[in-house]
């Protein structure tokens, strides 16, 4: 049983985790750097400690600090959430061995799978597809090149240890290697402390295809069906979907597979796989173990509160469910909504939030850690909240979205949500034509700065008195149409009628 949970990490996923662990009576405590003093993650924990100040090794990353901490303040248990200390097996060893509870893998899971290359064959061997590319960590330039020349270009120069977006290069030809090879050991040295890199056949414009697992200490091992994480910028998720566009026998077949894998790495806890999708072949890309940024539309499809089942996991309780008590229902999207700009290279915002309003419907939420006078600096990652809207339809999702959209009002700083509008009307999304060069290919950014351009020669018209807002504005801003309006007359929600929509909530 856990009866203090320390939180070793910030933010949005923080506070979803002490709302989790309040379901379960379990006791929380914030461990928080004095950068995030005034964050509404400490004032809603039970007990908050500071890591002190200085940067995220000094705070969020220092195990020795977090270890020390949970021994004074008597907590028997750690969630890492994402990012930081979540996917280090040292950090979960540490845990571990000072007989504290890690709410996560194993360390032995969590040191093989963050090895990028042990993670394939592993993979391999359980069945499922992977990228052509080396088979061993490639040691130096000259193995790199003989890579290269089997695998053949455009290829891609990956960090055995990397993840996030960063430890990548991409080589378009023999010319481009050698710097290519330095560049990537060199973030891979900055970024993750080791050097160790592998080479990928590069998959140009594929689709982000992920499969949600839980598994307990009872051998029971489970997958909570697929995400679409295509639309992406910079190789980071801004949009994901659930379920993403298999049919229901790919799906099954995939999940099958899956599962069998999670088996087979004797997986504990939640985590997820990727894949590429690319001209109806399916490839391995890696294994997340821990929560995703992306779980909560993969929440508002089953009714399952992931973050509490990762908590039960942990103490030892088997899983309630069976596969076929898995029931998928609807569609729901997330939109990542970042402090950034996205005309500006997607350059991250800092201001204090002057205005926040919420969208309240019952097929809506907002993950977040906002509160008006919140100061958002530059320290950490630019992602300040997730609104994630449900339907009963992928058409009823984009509808009931673009109303919450509308209805989001962040006010002291610029975030990427006026990004999203374009995206929903534009024919390729709608159609379900996505890749992960999506926004590229669509002219997605072009088509905001013309939307911004439109907007700004419309205050000066009104301003005048010369014309209406609306008229100018038409394109994005205009009222659905009466036969969408249709669609929304009934709010019903399955999950509601059963009592189990506060759970996801």
């Amino acid at each position: 049983m856990i009866e203090k949970l320390a939180i070793a990490n910030r933010g949005e996923i923080a506070i979803r985790i002490i709302r989790a662990a309040r379901i379960l009576g379990i006791k929380t405590l914030a461990l928080y750097s004095e950068s995030d003093a005034d964050s509404l993650h400490v004032r809603l924990a039970d007990e908050a400690v500071s890591l002190g100040s200085g940067g995220v090794n000094e705070t969020y990353l220092d195990i020795d600090k977090i270890i020390e901490i949970m021994k004074s303040m008597g907590a028997d248990a750690v969630h890492p959430g994402y990012g930081f200390l979540s996917e280090n097996a040292e950090f979960a060893e540490e845990v571990v061995n000072n007989h504290f509870v890690f709410v996560g893998p194993s360390p032995g899971v969590l040191r093989l799978l963050g090895d990028k290359v042990q993670a394939i064959k592993m993979a391999k061997d359980a069945g499922l597809p992977t990228v052509p590319g080396s088979d061993e960590y490639v040691r130096d330039l000259d193995h790199a090149l003989d890579v290269a020349e089997k695998v053949g270009f455009p290829l891609i120069i990956k960090a055995v240890y990397g993840g996030g977006g960063k430890g990548m290069e991409l080589v378009q030809s023999m010319d481009e290697m050698e710097n290519s090879f330095e560049s990537c050991q060199e973030m891979a040295r900055n970024y993750f402390g080791r050097d160790e890199i592998f080479i990928e056949k590069f998959i140009d414009s594929p689709r982000h295809i992920e499969v949600q697992v839980l598994a307990d200490h009872h051998k029971n091992v489970l997958h909570l069906g697929d995400r679409e994480c295509s639309i992406q910028r910079s190789h980071q998720k801004i949009l994901e979907e659930a379920p993403s566009f298999l049919d229901d026998e790919m799906r099954d077949a995939l999940g099958r597979k899956v599962t069998f894998f999670a088996k087979q790495l004797a997986y504990r806890n939640a985590g997820t796989t990727e894949f590429l999708w690319k001209n109806g072949v399916l490839y391995f890309n890696e294994v997340n173990p821990r929560i995703q940024v992306e779980h909560p539309v993969t929440e508002m499809i089953t009714g399952i509160d992931i973050v509490v089942e990762q908590l039960r996991i942990a103490m030892g309780e088997e899983l309630p469910y069976r596969q076929e008590d898995i029931q998928f229902k609807g569609h729901a999207i997330e939109y990542r909504i970042n402090a950034e700009d996205p005309l500006g290279g997607f350059f991250p915002q800092t201001g204090r939030i002057t205005r926040l309003h919420i969208p309240t419907e019952p097929e809506t939420r907002f993950d977040t850690f906002l509160y008006p006078g919140y100061e958002v600096r530059g320290d950490y990652d630019s992602l300040i909240g997730k609104l994630i809207v449900w339907g009963r339809s992928r058409e009823e999702a984009i509808i009931r979205s673009k109303t919450a959209l509308k209805e989001l009002q962040i006010g002291g700083l610029k975030t990427n949500h006026t990004l999203f509008p374009i995206i929903l009307k534009d024919k390729a999304f709608i159609n379900r034509e996505l890749s992960t060069s999506f926004i590229k290919d669509r002219a997605i950014l072009e088509e905001l700065a013309e939307y911004e351009r439109k907007v700004v020669a419309a205050f000066y018209l009104v301003a005048s008195q010369q014309t209406s807002l609306s008229s100018i504005l038409s394109p994005i801003a205009t009222r659905e149409s009466d036969s969408s309006r249709q669609l929304l007359v009934s709010t019903d929600n399955p999950w509601k009628q059963k009592g189990r929509w506060e759970m996801t909530r």
